[in-house]
């Protein structure tokens, strides 16, 4: 499990009726399963944290409505204390919250909690919360099972933040975004120091050079490129007390800039511990106004019953924008190729997985109906790929031609101003020409 979020699940099958199909769901509560709250500063009351909590579940095809979501305080006795929200109903240390409308697929937090280490609390105290939930389907009513709980530790030091300035979209290329970065202690000690680091993806750079920070660049075939900025900063940092760079952070946005972003974070120096590290960090989107054209190549190749011809199948980026995936990982790009009639593939790159007609698995690497050929996840804005495959002619069928197309993995190329040369076709035994 992560440090960042504990989710419980329970499959619920929901009865269509004797002898029919059944449909399956899952209900799950998104919840941290660790939570770090702050004493006060020199005894005072100690600042109120937010407790985050939300339902989902993973049918699409079901309308799950009517969360609930009981959240015990039980273990917390002593520890730390509660500050409902409007949609809680608490009745002593237990309080059933509210979700209204549709329970959604993926988590959107519903229930917001203030959390505050309790008077006369030691550093190191622990407690622990739990949690349950009900949904209401057209079927009837599902549940979580019971199990899913958040540890609540209180701990002294500083605890740094940055501040989230949200999406950019729209950037222009060859502009420059400039925005003041403040880093805030929410902790009760002071920060001695603080390290910045920071990376820009392949679209941006560094317009500001911080004499407080080395810069390094990497990346190749493997990985897109990006530049690093490492950066020690001796403020102090007080409880509740900000600071800014010496000055604005400045982003160049480049010719080739689409999909970026900007990645922070920050930590106390002096190997001090950070409270609560879940706040160190921001990634930052910024959406280039840019486009990046892929393009796909077929051949035209000739043999005879019993020969085996190569046929090139290409890909390229004529941008002017590079495009990766740099959140989910996923290939830039699918070259799908399916093979003419009259031939059997012998030989494919290794790239390409052999596939059904339909996209199943396919039980050999030769003589597939289909080829998938995945990209890395990222494509620089010259990107040439070769995909030779080697065709027997088992019969000489005239024009016999297999379709390519370039796709995504999921969606559409919303970045691609001409999608006329998305596909293509190798052609074999082209007739002449008249």
């Amino acid at each position: 499990m992560s440090a960042c979020g504990t989710a419980l699940a329970g499959l619920i099958v929901i009865g269509l009726g004797a002898g029919t199909a059944s449909a399956s769901d899952t209900l799950w509560i998104q919840s941290p399963s660790e939570l770090n709250v702050p004493l006060g500063t020199d005894g005072g009351q100690a600042p109120a944290r937010s407790l985050d909590l939300g339902l989902y579940h993973d049918n699409s095809n079901v309308s799950v409505t009517a969360g609930r979501l009981t959240v015990d305080v039980t273990g917390l006795s002593g520890v730390a204390d509660i500050v409902w929200p409007a949609n809680c109903s608490p009745d002593g240390t237990i309080a059933v919250c509210t979700v209204d409308g549709r329970i959604p697929t993926s988590n959107v937090d519903a229930v917001h909690l203030g959390i505050r280490a309790a008077a006369g609390a030691q550093k190191g105290a622990q407690g622990t919360i739990a949690y349950k939930a009900t949904a209401t389907t057209p079927s009837g009513t599902i549940k979580s099972p019971d199990g899913s709980t958040t540890t609540v530790t209180v701990e002294s030091g500083p605890d740094l933040t940055l501040d989230d300035p949200g999406k950019i979209a729209g950037a222009r290329p060859g502009s420059t975004l400039t925005w003041p970065l403040t880093v805030t202690n929410e902790g009760n000690e002071t920060a001695h120091g603080y390290t910045l680091r920071m990376s820009a993806s392949y679209g941006l750079g560094f317009a500001t050079s911080y004499a407080q920070c080395s810069y390094r660049t990497e990346g190749g075939d493997a990985y897109a490129p990006m530049t690093y900025a490492t950066c020690a900063f001796e403020d102090d940092i007080a409880p509740g007390a900000h600071v800014e760079l010496p000055e604005p952070l400045r982003v160049a946005v480049n010719d080739r800039a689409l999909y970026e972003r900007l990645d922070l974070s920050v930590e106390p120096a002096d190997e001090a511990t950070d409270i609560d590290s879940a706040d160190n960090y921001v990634a930052q989107e910024i959406l280039a106004d840019n486009t990046a054209d892929f393009a796909v190549h077929g051949a035209d190749v000739t043999g005879g019953a019993g020969q085996t011809v190569t046929a090139e199948v290409g890909f390229e980026n004529t941008g002017p924008a590079w495009f990766g995936n740099l959140g989910s990982g996923d290939p830039a790009a699918v070259v799908e190729f399916r093979t003419p009639q009259g031939t059997t593939v012998t030989d494919a790159p290794s790239e390409c997985v052999p596939r059904t007609l339909t996209g199943g698995y396919y039980p050999s690497r030769v003589g597939a109906p289909r080829y998938d050929c995945e990209l890395p996840y990222w494509v620089a804005e010259d990107t040439e790929r070769a995909f030779p495959f080697h065709l027997r002619v088992d019969t000489v069928v005239e024009n016999a031609a297999g379709p390519v197309v370039v796709r995504p993995v999921f969606g559409a190329f919303d970045f691609d101003p001409d999608t006329t040369d998305n596909t293509a076709k190798v052609v074999v035994n082209a007739a002449p020409s008249a």
